[in-house]
């Protein structure tokens, strides 16, 4: 995902929880201002 050059992130939640766009853009926009928990995963994937 850090290496996508767009990300559509769906929720929240998963399964019949889930379907609703939360986010979409590059992945170094989600990681400035998302706030998602794919958001916070990618951030503590990508810090230094």
């Amino acid at each position: 995902m850090a290496h996508a050059d767009w990300l559509i992130d769906l929720g929240p939640g998963a399964g019949h929880d889930g379907g609703k766009i939360v986010f979409t853009g590059t992945p170094a926009e989600l990681i400035a201002r998302g706030d998602t928990l794919t958001a916070r995963h990618l951030r503590d994937y990508v810090a230094p």
